[in-house]
């Protein structure tokens, strides 16, 4: 090729990629793909320590589900993936785990698995995506700033803690949030965001446990309940309300049905109620009903001996007291109001929430990036050119079921062909 022959050789876009998990590690892979010569910079000394984690070490990589159905699972944001999610699909992503060496299983409520149940699978089939794409990884390269230019209106690289300086085309964020902060999530990415001038949302903590103030719960630790309706209120609002499992700990309550009420739990809930239906199959002429029939069955009995027929054997044991009742009074002594009372302990006993567990013992964070100065189409800040942000770092976050997992790999895969192709 001579030079002013009209014709010019086709530079690689340098793209860095700042964190090595389920985002970072998808990211990498996309800008790669589509030209890209990628740098992916690990603060840890190993990819994917959350993925490792997720799941109790199984990994529920996504969800078998449509993209309407997965919508409904957002509580955050959820417009703000409809391109990212039609863009990778959860099929999507478990035809990319299957065709990169690990094959898939779907699961009850069409939870996707790795066939053998080790989420290191899913780190080494990203890894070997990676590997095929010509990435450079290098790890224990913890990233102080980004380089900005133009008073701060493009992003040219980043500055690692040791000093030295990487030049880039364009940068993706996908350091995570504040949640599980021993794989690494501390809080980088909001710092760095915020230096470039983004609105960051403070983190809390989401799919969480809660305190609560009764001690009954606590009474309790270990009693795992089914097929009870959990319902969160605020005013007359109802803001959750679903039927599934619920543990009492400790400190409270935790559970399925515990995780999924904190996505909607308001950032201040001083004016948020709890109530827990141990008879949601029954209506309350039926639950009425079944109670004159237990309590006319033994006459003579205690009212707290007749409970065991309506509810597990420890919680039968202090229910009268928790509806102000005594649990000595004589079944044949049970005045109607008295019945009343415990029917309307069984179908709305109140629970009320001290406060959320740690963050750093919730499996996402809410909060991050403020979605509205982020392409939804590119994954590109609307305010810095070259700077892109996907995963946990944004302001979005899902239920349980595989829906965070699929919401990072969905929003990585987008920013780094978005960043490879500008």
């Amino acid at each position: 090729m001579s030079p002013g022959d009209g014709t010019e050789e086709k530079m690689e876009r340098q793209i860095l990629v700042v964190g090595g998990g389920a985002a970072g590690m998808m990211a990498a892979c996309a800008a790669a793909e589509a030209g890209a010569a990628v740098t992916l910079l690990e603060r840890n000394e190993k990819l994917g320590k959350k993925i490792y984690i997720t799941g109790k070490g199984r990994c529920n990589v996504t969800n078998d589900c449509t993209l309407e159905e997965f919508l409904r699972e957002v509580p955050h944001n959820p417009r703000f993936l409809y391109s990212a999610l039609s863009a990778f699909t959860p099929q999507d992503m478990m035809a990319f785990l299957e065709a990169n060496g690990c094959p898939v299983t779907v699961q009850r409520g069409r939870r996707v698995f790795p066939a053998s149940e080790k989420a290191s699978d899913v780190t080494r089939a990203l890894a070997r995506a990676m590997e095929r794409g010509g990435v450079r990884v290098r790890l224990n390269a913890r990233v102080s700033a980004l380089l900005l230019e133009e008073n701060g209106a493009v992003c040219t690289g980043a500055r690692l803690e040791s000093g030295e300086t990487l030049r880039a085309d364009a940068v993706i964020l996908c350091t995570g949030g504040l949640s599980a902060p021993l794989t690494g999530s501390t809080g980088d990415g909001y710092r760095l965001a915020e230096a470039s001038g983004h609105l960051v949302h403070p983190g809390i903590a989401s799919l969480t446990a809660v305190e609560t103030a009764e001690s009954w719960t606590t009474e309790l630790q270990g009693l795992s309940l089914k097929n009870v309706v959990l319902t969160l209120t605020r005013g007359k609002k109802t803001l959750y309300q679903e039927q599934g499992e619920l543990l009492f700990t400790h400190f409270g309550i935790s559970g399925p049905l515990t995780l999924e009420m904190s996505c909607h739990l308001p950032e201040s809930f001083e004016d948020c109620a709890l109530a827990l239906n141990l008879k949601p199959a029954l209506t309350p002429e039926q639950l009425d009903a079944r109670l004159q029939r237990e309590l006319a069955a033994a006459p003579r009995r205690h009212l707290s001996s007749v409970m065991p027929a309506l509810l597990p054997a420890r919680l039968a044991a202090m229910f009268p007291a928790l509806c102000g009742l005594d649990g000595e009074t004589v079944c044949a002594q049970v005045t109607r109001p008295q019945r009343q009372r415990l029917a309307e302990g069984l179908q709305r006993l109140p629970i009320t929430i001290r406060r959320r567990r740690p963050i750093a013992e919730a499996v996402v964070t809410r909060g991050g990036v403020d979605v509205r100065a982020v392409s939804a189409a590119t994954m590109a800040s609307r305010t810095v050119a070259g700077l892109y942000f996907a995963g946990e770092l944004l302001d979005v976050d899902a239920h349980t079921g595989g829906y965070n997992l699929q919401i990072a790999f969905a929003t990585g895969r987008l920013a780094g062909r978005s960043a490879a192709e500008r």
